[in-house]
């Protein structure tokens, strides 16, 4: 059954492009370190395992900070919370492209963890507060955009400019782009402190536990950890599986990068407009089904044109993709308003430590004989992903019934937009 959408003001459009742009330095700080494996273990004589630390090192410092904040989260003004993690983030990838030895360079990532970690979260507490329930899946494309654009362009640019002088430009041009919204956040936003209005006598800890102990959180919490999981175990490896078993050349990995990318941009706010207009559970369902079909699919590919490795990779990353918005738009509502920034925080956290977990996991299955031979039981983590996913569209229905039910005790609160 089709609902009206509400329209965005001025300002509501500002801050999805303000977030928007956020999220693209935030994963782009990331992702980037992938395609600059090469680069830099050459550089710093790094063995394979000490490159994987370094990748890693980011998504575990930036879990636990989740955590730590999770406690404070909501008792700050959202806006200037978002610009102090914002602004440390900034100083950290400065250091990453400061870095001259591994040391310093597994140091910048965990101090650039720190603070990155907690974006994602403050960003959905803001969207929760700006906007309500009918308009957030609109939102969710919009900022999952940044994925789609870090691969389109941030990727591409990224290897153009890491060619032309080191591999330290990259980290150098994202704080270069991230001050420059740090000081628009700083000017354009407005200050967000509707929810210090509920009073809580809790202590920060003890609002982290009350967090944490309420079910409908840990069902939520739950759904988040599996999806993490299952989105993430076949990206470590994705580049190297269609490197040795499609037959896909380096020159050619950033043509299939940029045409997934693409997709997404594509996609991505489609899916959001259609979950605001139709079940958000029922896109999410599809969109799980259709990733389950094509995750066995692609996994079992040997060598494959070009042309089919990118349309095959597309449908892939489109069913990956489609889960996200829908279920996060879900997972938003099931706190209430004095809980939304540790609720969040903590969802955060579990999507970055999830995603190390599944790095690990993948990386105990597949094997490689050797660095140029096909990878072996890839076919197996594309089976799990199956497995986790049946397990998570059980959860997201219950997500989906709890939001239902809190819908109907009580209606959502006016957002701080409508009442300025």
């Amino acid at each position: 059954m089709e609902t009206k959408t509400p329209v965005f003001s001025g300002y509501q459009k500002l801050i999805v492009f303000l977030l928007a742009v956020t999220q693209f330095t935030v994963i782009l700080d990331f992702m980037v370190m992938s395609p600059l494996g090469d680069m830099l273990m050459k550089s710093m004589s790094l063995k394979p395992a000490a490159f994987g630390v370094a990748v890693s090192a980011y998504a575990f410092s930036a879990g636990i900070s989740g955590l730590l904040a999770a406690g404070f989260a909501d008792r700050f003004d959202r806006k200037k919370l978002l610009l102090f993690f914002y602004v440390g983030f900034t100083i950290g990838t400065v250091f990453c492209g400061l870095a001259h030895t591994y040391v310093e360079l597994v140091a910048a990532r965990i101090f650039t963890g720190l603070f990155g970690g907690v974006i994602g979260s403050i960003s959905m507490a803001i969207i929760t507060d700006i906007f309500n329930l009918q308009q957030r899946g609109r939102v969710m494309g919009f900022i999952q955009m940044g994925f789609g654009a870090s691969q389109v362009l941030g990727i591409p640019i990224s290897l153009y400019i890491a060619n032309l002088w080191d591999w330290e430009a990259p980290f150098l041009m994202v704080a270069g782009l991230a001050a420059i919204i740090a000081i628009l956040i700083a000017l354009k936003m407005k200050p967000l402190t509707q929810h210090l209005a509920v009073k809580s006598a809790n202590s920060p800890l003890k609002h982290l536990w009350n967090t944490l102990r309420k079910k409908s959180h840990r069902i939520a919490f739950t759904s988040t950890a599996l999806l993490s999981i299952g989105g993430f175990m076949m990206m470590p490896f994705g580049s190297s599986f269609a490197v040795n078993n499609l037959g896909v050349s380096n020159a050619q990995l950033t043509m299939l990068f940029m045409f997934s990318g693409v997709c997404s941009l594509i996609v991505m706010p489609v899916v959001g407009k259609l979950s605001d207009k139709v079940n958000k559970f029922k896109i999410f369902a599809f969109a799980s089904i259709w990733m389950m079909i094509m995750c066995v699919v692609y996994t079992n590919l040997s060598i494959t044109p070009l042309w089919l490795v990118i349309v095959l990779n597309i449908l892939l990353m489109i069913g990956v993709m489609s889960r996200m918005i829908p279920s996060q738009a879900l997972n938003s509502a099931v706190p209430n308003l004095e809980d939304r920034g540790a609720f969040m925080s903590v969802n955060s956290s579990l999507q970055q430590i999830a995603g190390g977990v599944a790095a690990a996991i993948s990386g105990m299955i597949v094997v490689q004989e050797t660095k140029n031979s096909p990878l072996e039981h890839y076919n197996v983590v594309g089976y799990l992903v199956v497995v986790i996913s049946i397990i998570s569209i059980i959860l997201m229905n219950r997500v989906s019934k709890l939001v239902k039910a809190k819908e109907g005790e009580s209606t959502e609160p006016s957002s701080l937009i409508n009442q300025a």
